[in-house]
């Protein structure tokens, strides 16, 4: 656990990122696979997570992120991207891939599906647009703290235009919105950031013990 602490002290919303330097295909895999075993909801995973590589694309989406370095400097820009519409059919597949994965019979999890149903499909358009912008966060945390263990460096965002970055990336066809994004990549020696110390409340300040 102290190493894991070492790594978080380490890590840092990294400012400019040294553009030489690509994310080793072993590496990304591996951050996929934090990503993909990421907590979610039921197990849901009302998702998707778009890997941004090329260059071209990104320099569309700089604008759209307030001209900000690290959109086009970084290795990989990860984009989570929330469904904007949840409907019976994700419910069933859940259902089904579990079944299959658990070796179950078929129906043997319609009553953990009645109930995710009622709880979901019941939800106000909106309130279930919110609930699953919520879950890329319990994905992106995967993602920053795999990182951090591999020594690569993360930048998470909320800075930047959801409404512009759906319409480069044709998210909106998908049924999809960008709620949250990550550069990813390894810090520049001129990031004079990487220098300072973190800053943090306090343990007696932030927590409260019942």
């Amino acid at each position: 656990m102290n190493t894991f602490l070492d790594h978080q002290n380490w890590r840092y919303a990294t400012k400019k990122f040294d553009a030489s330097k690509k994310v080793s295909t072993e590496d990304l895999n591996t951050l996929k696979e934090a990503i993909r075993l990421s907590s979610s909801s039921y197990g849901l995973q009302l998702y998707k997570v778009i890997v941004v590589d090329n260059p071209e694309l990104r320099a569309q989406l700089q604008p759209a992120a307030w001209g900000q370095s690290q959109i086009t400097e970084a290795s990989h820009l990860f984009v989570f991207a929330n469904q904007t519409v949840v409907g019976n059919e994700d419910i069933e597949g859940y259902l089904k891939n579990a079944e299959q994965t658990r070796n179950l019979p078929e129906g043997a999890m319609n009553a953990y599906g009645d109930f995710m149903k009622g709880g979901i499909l019941t939800m106000p358009e909106e309130v279930k647009k919110v609930w699953t912008a919520k879950q890329t966060y319990l994905a992106l945390g995967n993602l920053l703290n795999a990182a951090a263990e591999l020594k690569i460096d993360t930048t998470p965002m909320e800075g930047f235009d959801p409404a512009q970055f759906n319409a480069i990336l044709g998210l909106d066809k998908l049924n999809l919105n960008a709620a949250v994004i990550a550069a990813v990549g390894y810090r520049h020696d001129e990031d004079k950031t990487q220098h300072y110390a973190k800053v943090r409340k306090s343990t007696e300040d932030l927590f409260i013990t019942l």
